[in-house]
């Protein structure tokens, strides 16, 4: 790979690059003395599972590592005990150490469904946050004043309503950046919505006279499923990267035409030039977008798990929503009647709440035995009963 491929790469689907130059200078060196440059990215493990979201950065520093990166993939078990205050209108409440530990291993278990193992350091910042001890934290707080760390739009607005910031949430950016300092990263990368943190490590290695200041990479936040809103749990617009291939595959099957693209170009591993050649084939009536889209789900699925889950979705997809069959493999569950409708649906797992559940019956997705439903009072008596939630979720349910 030349040097201006490597940087298409390094470009392709950021939203803001800061000191491209420094990159292009260290992909140079890799190039010619073989001697790697470091890439840092930091996680909090404040949920059990990664979503595709998460994937964008992931992606990302899979594609520094095939050009001369070692990663630096931080994970934050120091860090997620005061929770990142990006974004928030509130202080978010504090995570239990086991928690943070269990949450860390399965982090570890899935990002190497993408990472190379072989170029990468699973770092924790607890590692070298806890020896600051008290006078390193002090001596931290004194490189920034509170004037510039109200200039974050989100603590502006919250200083502005009146929501308590607390001091701790000043502290987070500080911790973030100080990251950059120990580990002496020639580069972070984040989302947009992080550019104040990382933009910190700029400033604390400046400030610690490293002699360096790290060049900053952003990528733009995936939409959801809704192609409105940011992919996130709560919002239940995710594909998670541990969930089944069957609702993997749907859930790629459901977005829209257009969110396909943005989804083709922040997630796949198809070149550009691919990319560009399938846009022109659908645009010219050559392929149909649901091909297209299909062969997107079958590469997301076979990338965490197989090639084989990945055709066993696809063909268990069309049985059920082409020929409008069940599903041959539906978890049962065994419900203690009567039960209310909501309660059922929670329990066979098929929604997240009670409150879901009554939206979705009010939107009309929800079927008891291939019959809509439509009053969300409904009691289940004795019996056995197929549930399903919109397209892609059944459940057996046999209430005693």
């Amino acid at each position: 790979m030349t040097v201006n491929e490597a940087l298409a790469e390094v470009r392709r689907g950021t939203a803001e690059i800061i000191d491209e130059e420094r990159i292009e200078k260290l992909i140079e060196r890799a190039a010619e003395s073989g001697e790697p440059f470091t890439v840092k990215a930091g996680f909090d493990p404040t949920a059990p599972d990664l979503h595709l979201g998460h994937t964008v950065l992931l992606n990302k520093l899979a594609a520094f590592q095939r050009i001369g990166a070692r990663v630096q993939f931080i994970i934050g078990d120091f860090t997620a005990q005061i929770g990142d205050p990006t974004g928030k209108s509130e202080t978010r409440k504090k995570l239990l150490p086991e928690q943070i530990a269990e949450n860390a291993k399965s982090y570890k278990e899935q990002v190497f469904k993408i990472l190379d193992p072989e170029k990468t350091d699973v770092l924790f910042n607890s590692e070298w946050i806890d020896p600051l001890g008290a006078s390193g934290m002090l001596e931290l707080t004194t490189l920034m004043n509170v004037a510039r760390m109200l200039e974050r739009d989100d603590f502006e607005k919250r200083y502005k309503s009146g929501t308590p910031i607390s001091i701790s949430e000043f502290i987070y950016p500080l911790l973030q950046g100080f990251d950059s300092v120990h580990l002496d990263s020639d580069i972070e990368i984040g989302g947009t919505d992080q550019k104040f943190n990382l933009l910190m490590g700029r400033h604390l290695q400046r400030a610690y006279d490293t002699g360096k200041e790290q060049a900053v990479l952003m990528m733009p936040i995936l939409e959801g499923l809704d192609g409105v809103q940011k992919m996130s749990k709560s919002l239940n617009n995710y594909i998670g990267v541990a969930e089944a291939p069957g609702e993997m595959f749907g859930k790629v099957l459901s977005i829209s035409d257009e969110l396909m693209w943005r989804y083709y170009e922040l997630l796949s591993h198809r070149t550009l030039t691919e990319i560009a050649q399938l846009k022109e084939d659908v645009q010219s009536g050559e392929a149909h977008p649901k091909k297209v889209k299909e062969a997107l789900a079958m590469e997301i699925v076979e990338r965490f798990h197989s090639a084989d889950a990945a055709q066993a979705a696809k063909a268990e997809f069309e049985r059920v929503h082409a020929k409008s069959e069940l599903p041959s493999d539906m978890a049962e569950f065994t419900l203690e009647g009567p039960i209310w409708i909501a309660k059922a649906l929670q329990e066979c797992g098929l929604e997240n709440s009670t409150s879901q559940a009554r939206r979705d019956i009010k939107q009309g997705a929800v079927k008891i035995d291939r019959e809509k439903v439509s009053d969300e009072q409904m009691q289940l008596q004795s019996g056995e009963y197929i549930l399903q939630v919109g397209k892609r979720k059944f459940a057996r349910a046999k209430v005693e």
